[in-house]
């Protein structure tokens, strides 16, 4: 072999080893992370404000707005949520994911009042069921009135063996924290529409409250009078402009524990 073949393999020895040394820095990809506003307060959240007493906390709004799956967000949720949001098709994502921070709290304030810590012993014999991973009779625990079953049933983060240990009412219970408890519910709710294929308001539904002809169902109905106003097929401040009065709004909301559907 000739002697400029073989300068041409060392340099080309040398470059890659260069390059070896030197690897370029691999470009790193963050996930975006969803925009989100603050939802309207409902009329008990409100009411609760007015009174001084514990309400709603806007920073649930984020995280049912962050844990919210793509299908919830899709136009062929429109429909299932016509009743509630007659523009959900045409709205923007974010004022899609406002709509169902507000649905989370209207459903909290019937079933817990939005008491965090809310829980109930069920004792109508339809309901008054054993839990099987607590092997006691089962509870309704927080904003949504959950059981410990359900971490099982939808994979939510409910830890008993933790929890067994603490006060019945102490926040710091893992079905009783918001995250853990709104996310399980959003849980529920997707198997519900999106697996089962079900509507949104069904006989069927794991709650009451989003069961027709139900007490509880017309208490929620009431909840859901001040909806984010980029769902109303004609806003709010439009309508206040034609008639020169805001709509009465009942802020008389009942609190019903109904988990054990």
């Amino acid at each position: 072999m000739g002697r400029y073949p073989t300068t041409r393999l060392v340099w080309v020895a040398v470059l890659w080893l260069g390059a070896s040394c030197n690897p370029q820095p691999a470009e790193t990809h963050q996930s975006a992370q969803p925009q989100v506003k603050a939802a309207p307060q409902t009329p008990i959240a409100v009411q609760k404000a007015e009174l001084g007493k514990p309400t709603w906390d806007p920073a649930w709004d984020e995280i049912i707005e962050r844990a919210l799956p793509p299908e919830m967000l899709s136009t062929e949720m429109a429909r299932e949520v016509k009743p509630f949001c007659p523009r959900f098709g045409g709205m923007s994502e974010v004022d899609r994911r406002a709509y169902w921070a507000y649905f989370f709290q209207a459903l909290a304030g019937v079933e817990a009042g939005l008491i965090p810590t809310e829980d109930v012993r069920h004792t109508q014999a339809e309901v008054a069921i054993k839990d099987p991973v607590t092997k006691r009779l089962a509870r309704s625990e927080g904003l949504l009135q959950l059981a410990y079953m359900d971490a099982d049933r939808y994979g939510c983060d409910f830890d008993w063996e933790r929890d067994k240990l603490l006060a019945e009412k102490d926040p710091a219970r893992t079905i009783l924290q918001p995250k853990n408890n709104l996310t399980c519910g959003m849980k529920i709710l997707e198997k519900q529409l999106i697996e089962k294929g079900k509507p949104l308001v069904s006989r069927s539904s794991y709650w009451s409250t989003l069961q027709p002809g139900t007490a509880s169902y017309r208490a929620f109905r009431k909840q859901m009078t001040n909806v984010p106003d980029t769902c109303r097929a004609v806003p709010l401040n439009r309508a206040k402009a034609k008639t020169g009065n805001g709509p009465t709004q009942s802020l008389n909301a009942g609190s019903t524990s109904t988990g054990m559907k």
